[in-house]
């Protein structure tokens, strides 16, 4: 390659690098494989030592040079204590061996001790605790400062307010804790099977909907995700003789302070030993209750660390050794297309049935008609497929070798595969949709939401019978559901006079269903159930709901109900400037609707009408969801954050940062005791 062509395939590589890193990093949606991007940056990485440094070309700062930065906007930032890098990582057992040598070169050692840990798939996060209480928690952002995401880590189950300090584990005056933010498997599958029963787009892969969810704005959103916290590194510490003097008894340490920490970490001397550890950790990941992508190895002397010191972006003295995905080839027999509650069309590989990751998988996303053209992805080819996060099957890309002239380019449906409707694609996504309301598919998956357990409850009315319903033209929207007769319902097969009462009863019960059950069940585009609750106090009622203007949300940029912007309310306005959508609400009144309307909080009588509480810390005899239940019943709002605009912080033991800015503000603070006094 010449300097010129260098110069040109740097400057192309480092725009496709940023471009990827703001889609990871920032918006939690990689288009690539992890093993592409670094991939990538490697080769980046190797022009810009043989031709920047060598030949002077292409000044400026490199992707190279920088730790990814996941700042978003919405957040207030916070600098760390001391800097928060990233990791180098490698594929190749050899260049593991190296980064030994290395160390053993720079610190003149015969031989070095190692921690072995294992490498979990979530996002980086800095918790800072003075004199042993938690009172931040922060996203490693650009490395020196980050997103405050402490109100949301806080609903973190897991993650204790206070260190446990015993005679033989002190805690210092000031600590920062690194860890990841992780999402189980099981918990990703629980929240995947969800969204295909509402047939919602599937996530893609743990890591992405963790870092997805710990990033939204509303705490009360980020509850209803069950997230985990592994916590494994050091920051800054005061004082700094309050910890040990290696790696393996800082997890000893951190775990006697009742911290998450790794489950399993293998200490070890010399290269031979560490990638024994490495091989038994790959074994032994596929029990682990949560995504492994590799492992990390580190020095386990603490002082050895600081004396081999860091580069601009990451310490000398650790390296991630990331497992390969484990890939395998099939062929791809068909490509089939679902379509979902909105009427997105989703392309599915239909594959001849393989052996992959401990499962069968004969199916897998394709993700999108884009993705399918910028992989060439045909009908016919082989193609090679991996377990995205170790639980979706994804085809990664086609064996083109193996390509035989009747694999042609898969042509994407232009009319819906279920009621011909010409398909279309709205401005600013990629996604293309069926327009036509009416479709089968749409209909059943908007009746399979809005009955769930999720929106109104009913018992009875699954899949199998909304699927029967919808086939027999008895129920074309959710309005018809609240119009089925009994006669017809006992046609449906031999002894139904019992369930078919029992449906029927079950729907008559869901009329009085809690109102925001209803605005949740209308699928209104971003309102999920904290906002729907939010819509329910604002407007009390579906038709007050569906007449509301967009200055009833927002008024010179600022929200008028807390946690409704700008986008969701224009989602709002344009669900109801849909004449179909505001009839459907005018159907379900005349039906028989009545929602049991939440109380007012300008009642009449309610004792904490216009009151806005903050809740932090244990109470004594009730927990915090049960406390906040009591405030909304007595015309009360629970926030999630602490302002000028806050009538009582309700503080329980072991009360955080929520308290002293309470104090801060002049805020009035009160006790559960006092709580009970002023609800009598």
């Amino acid at each position: 390659m010449t300097p010129a062509e260098a110069q040109t395939r740097i400057i192309a590589l480092r725009a496709e690098v940023a471009h990827h890193d703001e889609l990871y990093y920032r918006r939690a949606q990689p288009e690539i494989t992890d093993f592409n991007y670094d991939r990538l940056k490697r080769e980046l990485a190797e022009l810009e030592t043989e031709f920047t440094q060598n030949a002077g070309l292409v000044g400026g700062v490199s992707p190279t040079e920088q730790v990814g930065d996941d700042r978003t906007e919405g957040f207030a930032t916070y600098r760390h204590r001391e800097r928060m890098m990233s990791l180098d990582n490698t594929y190749s057992p050899e260049e593991l061996h190296e980064f030994h040598e290395r160390l053993i070169k720079l610190l003149g050692r015969e031989q070095l001790s190692y921690v072995v840990e294992p490498k979990i798939d979530g996002l980086a996060v800095s918790l800072t605790f003075e004199k042993g209480k938690l009172i931040r928690a922060v996203t490693r952002g650009n490395g020196v400062e980050g997103d405050d995401i402490t109100a949301n880590a806080r609903t973190i189950h897991s993650l204790p307010r206070e260190l446990k300090a015993t005679g033989d584990t002190p805690v210092p005056d000031f600590i920062e804790i690194r860890g990841e933010v992780y999402l189980t498997l099981a918990e990703f599958q629980r929240i995947n099977k969800q969204r295909e029963e509402a047939g919602e787009p599937l996530y893609a892969n743990p890591r992405n909907l963790a870092a997805g969810t710990i990033k939204q704005l509303d705490p009360r959103e980020v509850a209803q995700r069950k997230l985990e916290i592994v916590l494994y590194g050091l920051g800054y510490c005061e004082p700094a003789t309050s910890l040990p003097a290696t790696q393996s008894g800082y997890h000893e340490l951190v775990r006697a302070w009742g911290l998450p920490t790794v489950e399993k970490f293998w200490k070890v001397q010399g290269a031979g030993e560490t990638w024994a550890a490495v091989q038994e950790l790959d074994k032994l990941r596929g029990k682990f209750a949560y995504a492994t992508d590799g492992a990390v190895v580190k020095l386990d002397s603490i002082p050895l660390q600081r004396e081999a010191g860091a580069t601009a972006k990451s310490p000398r003295w650790a390296m991630a050794y990331k497992f390969a995905a484990e890939r395998v080839e099939t062929r791809l027999n068909a490509i089939t297309i679902q379509v979902g509650r909105t009427g997105v069309l989703t392309p599915v590989a239909e594959l001849e049935p393989i052996h992959l990751a401990g499962t069968t998988v004969a199916r897998a996303t394709l993700h999108n008609r884009d993705e399918i053209a910028r992989k060439d992805i045909r009908i016919g080819d082989f193609v090679y497929v991996e377990k995205a996060g170790e639980v979706i099957p994804a085809v990664i890309g086609a064996n083109t070798a193996r390509r035989t002239p009747e694999c042609v380019p898969y042509t994407f449906p232009e009319k819906c595969p279920v009621c011909a409707t010409p398909v279309v694609q709205l401005e600013g996504e990629v996604a293309l949709r069926c327009p036509n309301y009416e479709c089968p598919v749409q209909v059943r998956r908007r009746v399979q939401h809005f009955a769930s357990k999720a929106c109104v409850d009913i018992d009875g009315l699954g899949v199998a019978m909304v699927d029967a319903l919808v086939e027999k033209g008895w129920v074309k929207s959710v309005a018809d559901i609240y119009r089925l007769r009994r006669a017809d319902l006992l046609t449906l097969g031999k002894s139904v006079e019992k369930s078919t009462d029992k449906l029927l009863a079950a729907i008559e019960t869901s009329k009085r269903a809690e109102l925001w059950r209803f605005i949740h069940g209308l699928g209104v585009t971003h309102v999920g159930a904290a906002a729907a609750k939010d819509l329910a106090l604002k407007f009390g009622g579906l038709e007050a709901l569906a007449h509301a203007k967009f200055e009833d949300f927002v008024v010179e940029k600022k929200s008028v109900i807390e946690g409704i912007g700008e986008t969701m309310a224009q989602a709002i306005m344009d669900h109801f400037n849909e004449p179909r959508n505001r009839m459907l609400v005018s159907e379900l009144v005349e039906l028989g609707v009545e929602p049991a309307a939440p109380l007012k909080r300008e009642a009449v009588g309610a004792v904490f009408a216009g009151k806005t509480f903050v809740l932090t810390g244990a109470l004594p005899s009730m927990s915090r969801e049960q406390a906040a239940e009591k405030i909304e019943a007595a015309g009360g709002k629970v926030s999630g954050s602490v302002s000028k605009k806050t009538s009582y912080v309700l503080a329980g033991e072991d009360a955080g940062s929520k308290l002293e800015k309470a104090r801060t503000l002049g805020v009035a603070v009160i006790d559960e005791a006092e709580f009970l006094r002023l609800l009598a």
